[in-house]
């Protein structure tokens, strides 16, 4: 049985070939792909490679796609290897039945017919009626090489031309319907597409899918993509992808930007990794086209208000799929540029400079969160915040969430900091270098996590100094809204004392709460009565220690605070998050707590 193309091309866009392959070999990473010993032949120097959607071994020279590596590794004909996929990908394989096989025949056909309009397109552009859309991209730039490369064309006038051209390759209307290229009126089929410059659409594959096209003149709207179809749908065809597909595997930056003729500006420049979306803003099925290709692609939507909510969208879908291995990056534009005028006006030099400075979502994400956001009042900065901790926490890696939490508090402390009244001291954030307590270290976090909060209730004065380290903590949900809590409360006080943190825990219903968190703490520690703040700090500072950190977190919060330091190292603060840094990670690594741990 012959099965659909759109079938097949869905199920491989389903099963990412890197990780089927790897469940029985063993693959490193070798520049852009990964490579591993051949399964196929005897071999022990590497020559197999996996590729986004193939592989090839240059030793034996198999090569095939993810349903053929199933076939020749589980010995498997075609169809059970579809049917082995399917059920993995959560897909039905379509019955043998006249219906799909009608189906299928309508597909092919549809590929046919816009393979045909397209070479169309593309002689009318360079006929006289073609002359003013001709004029129009060779004013925008566009080479004749580019111009054919693209293979870009102009759709006459409508009111049936196409139909009529094609009449003699027996293209009847309702093809060109099923096609995307014609409607149905009110008085019988009409033109999609009349007055335009055309850009022909393509699958990864580089096969016919669609069309898009630019009306001449002001008339609107400006630009019009074909309708769905059986072989075209908007959330998932991006442009230029099989281009991309080939730049991209030579090392070529993959650049995500808004139309048509920035990916064709960027491609003509020497910039042959650009994709764009169809009118509509990147979706999941997008990401994922993007990522079997690059781990890092470039965002570079136009500097406009309508890029930046663009970008800020991506950005909110790509959070839940972020992993260590999957990221994006943003590069900004002058205001009112796009990629397109950008290199029309500064050259391509300019613009690979440019694109050298792309910010990594990591450093990107807090400004595109604070963007018009007031933060001069506590009750406003402690929604910020926690605006903060919910968008690390939509992060499924929880490792990669954690760095993400305390990138984002990190760069929130810090703008508090720099925001502080003039002649106002800076609070010290680090602790002791080496500080000792008597503490219990078979303690589970939970109940630390209770006994940090409690001590911060019993000592007001301590939280300004601990508040930083304690909000990178996730701790029990009733020690988190105590630690919000106790945050609003300290910015909003000038003397802290515990009588008026229970009457601002009382106006927020939480004093009930923190009495619960004081007494189940107390079951496990109970801090001298006569202990001064600063002994107080150093058992805070212990208990902290011994949390379970990711070791991974701690050092890349050292390295951040090194950072910070070689550029500023006559700051004090950050000389001291500097130690304390270097203290928690040489704790987390070699366990050593102290002789006072018992």
């Amino acid at each position: 049985m012959a099965l659909p193309p759109n079938f097949l091309d869905e199920l491989r866009a389903r099963t990412p070939i890197g990780a089927l392959i790897g469940r029985s070999v063993k693959l490193t990473r070798s520049g852009r792909e990964t490579k591993g010993c051949c399964p196929f032949h005897g071999e022990k120097t590497p020559s197999f490679y996996v590729y986004d959607d193939h592989f090839h071994c240059f030793g034996c020279g198999e090569h095939g796609d993810v349903i053929t590596f199933v076939m020749k590794s589980a010995n498997l004909g075609f169809m059970e290897a579809v049917e082995t996929l399917a059920a993995e990908a959560g897909l039905e394989v379509p019955k043998a039945s006249p219906r799909e096989a009608e189906r299928a025949e309508a597909i092919a056909g549809i590929t046919e017919v816009l393979e045909a309009a397209s070479r169309l397109y593309e002689r009318w552009l360079y006929e006289p009626e073609g002359r003013p859309a001709l004029d129009y991209l060779k004013a925008r730039g566009l080479s004749d090489e580019t111009i054919a490369k693209f293979r870009l064309g102009w759709s006459g006038e409508g009111r049936g031309q196409l139909a009529a051209a094609l009449r003699g390759q027996n293209i009847k209307p309702e093809q060109l319907i099923a096609a995307g290229l014609m409607k149905q009126g009110e008085r019988g089929p009409v033109d999609m597409f009349f007055s335009r410059v055309m850009f022909p659409i393509a699958d990864r594959r580089g096969g016919l899918i669609s069309f898009g096209g630019r009306i001449m003149g002001d008339g609107q709207p400006k630009y019009v993509n074909g309708p769905e179809t059986e072989i075209f749908s908007k959330r998932r065809a991006l442009y230029g992808l099989h281009f991309a597909r080939d730049a991209v595997r030579k090392n070529a930056a993959l650049v995500v930007v808004e139309g048509y003729m920035d990916v064709i500006a960027l491609a003509q420049a020497g910039f042959a990794g650009a994709v764009a979306p169809l009118g509509t803003a990147l979706t999941d099925e997008h990401l994922a086209a993007i990522w079997r290709l690059s781990p890092a692609p470039v965002i570079c939507f136009d500097a406009d208000n309508a890029g930046r909510r663009a970008a800020l969208k991506t950005v909110d879908l790509a959070l839940s799929a972020l992993a260590p291995d999957r990221s994006l990056k943003f590069l900004s534009l002058p205001e009112q540029d796009d990629p397109d005028s950008l290199i029309r006006r500064e050259g391509r030099a300019a613009f690979a400079e440019r694109l050298e400075t792309a910010r990594p979502i990591s450093t990107a994400l807090y400004d595109m969160l604070a963007e018009g956001v007031v933060r001069t009042t506590p009750e406003a900065r402690a929604s910020f915040r926690n605006r903060l901790v919910e968008t690390a926490a939509r992060i499924p890696d929880k490792s990669l969430a954690g760095e993400y939490r305390a990138m984002l508090l990190e760069r929130f402390f810090m703008e508090r900091r720099a925001r502080a009244r003039p002649g106002e001291a800076t609070p010290k954030r680090a602790p002791p270098a080496a500080p000792r307590a008597r503490v219990n270290p078979s303690l589970p976090d939970a109940i630390r996590g209770f006994i940090l909060t409690a001590a911060c209730i019993a000592a007001p004065p301590l939280f300004p100094d601990i508040e930083e380290a304690f909000a990178r903590l996730v701790l029990p949900e009733s020690c988190a809204k105590l630690r919000d809590a106790l945050a609003l409360y300290v910015s909003g006080e000038k003397t802290l004392d515990i009588d008026s943190l229970f009457t601002h825990l009382h106006g927020l219903g939480l004093a009930e709460m923190g009495r619960q968190v004081v007494a189940v703490a107390a079951e496990h520690y109970r801090p001298g009565p006569d202990l001064s703040l600063s002994e107080v700090a150093e058992d805070w500072w212990r208990w902290y220690h011994l949390m379970a950190v990711n070791i991974d977190l701690l050092r890349a919060q050292r390295d951040h605070d090194q950072q910070y330091w070689i550029a500023n190292p006559t700051d004090e603060a950050a000389s001291a998050r500097l130690i304390r840094s270097n203290e928690l990670l040489r704790q987390a690594i070699t366990g050593d707590y102290g002789e006072d741990v018992v």
